[in-house]
């Protein structure tokens, strides 16, 4: 009988570990697609459920930056985007992000460091960094002649 019982127990957790890891998947895809049909709040949703399954997915914290940079609560947006920098450093749209919000709050220091960090890990968008400095050096000499 115990024999049976463990058996039985065995395939319990398989299978609830092979539901958990595609479930997470899931409620990425699923906000994903949501994200992409500008339904965000179902997707924020969904970005939420994924980070409870798997508290490490920069993807979805990524994803959940977009959304409250669409909805203007810039707090959230740079929360998100330091957590998807803390589990993934390299993260090239994250840093481009910070180094807008950056820019927007005169924070030019931050806005350089940042610069440092992209160009070192830019792959896809190395030429959103050119434009960022270009705003920079436009704006910071005439912060220096106040």
């Amino acid at each position: 009988m115990t024999k049976k019982f463990k058996l039985i127990l065995c395939f319990y957790f398989i299978i609830n570990i092979l539901n958990t890891s595609t479930g997470n998947e899931d409620f990425f895809n699923k906000g994903l697609e949501f994200y992409k049909n500008k339904k965000y709040e179902e997707a924020r949703f969904m970005f939420e459920r994924s980070i409870v399954f798997n508290p490490r997915d920069s993807n979805s914290y990524l994803y959940l930056a977009k959304i409250y940079n669409v909805n203007k609560d810039q707090k959230k947006e740079l929360k998100n985007l330091e957590t998807t920098l803390l589990i993934e450093p390299g993260n090239e749209e994250a840093i481009l992000m910070s180094m807008k919000i950056a820019l927007e709050k005169s924070n030019y220091s931050k806005v350089k460091k940042l610069s440092e960090t992209f160009t070192k890990v830019c792959k896809k968008l190395c030429e959103e960094k050119k434009s960022i400095l270009e705003s920079l050096s436009n704006i910071e000499p005439k912060n220096n002649e106040s």
